[in-house]
């Protein structure tokens, strides 16, 4: 099990082949050697084995992350990690995104869910190459799976490769996948409090993408609030309003990824 968030996805979490922590919790290798130990842990005690536990996970994931970074690097492929709740209509807007990539540049993405291929078959749908990945019981993508994921495609020279994650505002903010940017898109019918409630995702987000702005004449969205929320957790991010079904900001996140791309 996962000790940042809960989920069991440990088996991704792990160091590479070669390279575990000799730092480990004595805990653990009491445990793998079959020694039993009855007496308590202090509260203090535990929650250090945690916190060095959650040090070993993210330290092995940012290993894998760095090497995806720098194998994309090489290709000058851009690579972004699509974040968001349930709901906030990101698949919608990746099928219309790669639509207008597919004429201008080599894209694929890389699609995480717990369950089904649903959204992987959307993506297929548009031309446009997707590898699935159940997560099961995992709330996240982390950099192992999507590393494994990178095998099942074609090198993307001065292409884009989306990665979207898991509809979660919480685990995916803590997991490098070796992107160039978390996007976070964040739906008007979420309600203008997502910022303050889920800091960690907002500060972590490189663009935040306020979709479905069509539907605000139909709800009560302070739209001042909001940003102000935003810009009170994350001074630095470029915002843009859009709605993927009405194509409205559309041409504002194409130019955002373009720029994105002669960058890389």
């Amino acid at each position: 099990m996962c000790t940042i968030c809960g989920c069991e996805s440990a088996q991704h979490h792990a160091p590479p082949p070669g390279e575990a922590h000799d730092h480990m919790p004595h805990h653990l290798h009491d445990t793998a050697h079959g020694h039993e130990h009855t007496h308590a842990h202090s509260p203090a005690s535990m929650h250090t084995r945690v916190l060095q536990l959650e040090q070993d996970i993210l330290a092995g994931n940012k290993h894998v992350a760095d090497h995806i970074r720098e194998h994309l690097a090489s290709h000058h492929t851009l690579a972004l990690n699509l974040v968001s709740s349930p709901g906030s209509g990101k698949t919608t807007l990746l099928v219309e995104t790669v639509q207008r990539l597919k004429g201008r540049r080599p894209v694929a993405v890389i699609e995480g869910d717990q369950q089904t291929s649903f959204d992987a078959e959307r993506i297929r749908a548009t031309g446009v190459q997707a590898v699935q990945i159940n997560t099961g019981k995992g709330c996240h993508l982390d950099a192992r799976m999507v590393h494994d994921a990178l095998h099942d495609l074609p090198p993307l020279d001065h292409g884009v490769l989306m990665i979207e994650n898991v509809g979660n505002l919480v685990c995916p903010a803590a997991f490098d996948l070796g992107e160039k940017a978390k996007v976070l898109v964040f739906s008007v019918t979420e309600g203008e409090d997502k910022p303050l409630k889920y800091p960690d995702m907002f500060q972590a987000a490189g663009l935040i993408l306020l979709n479905k702005c069509d539907l605000l004449p139909h709800l009560r969205f302070d739209m001042d609030k909001a940003l102000g929320f935003i810009r009170q957790v994350n001074p630095g991010a470029a915002v843009i309003q859009l709605s993927a079904t009405t194509g409205q900001g559309l041409d504002d996140w194409m130019g955002w990824l373009e720029q994105q791309c002669t960058a890389a």
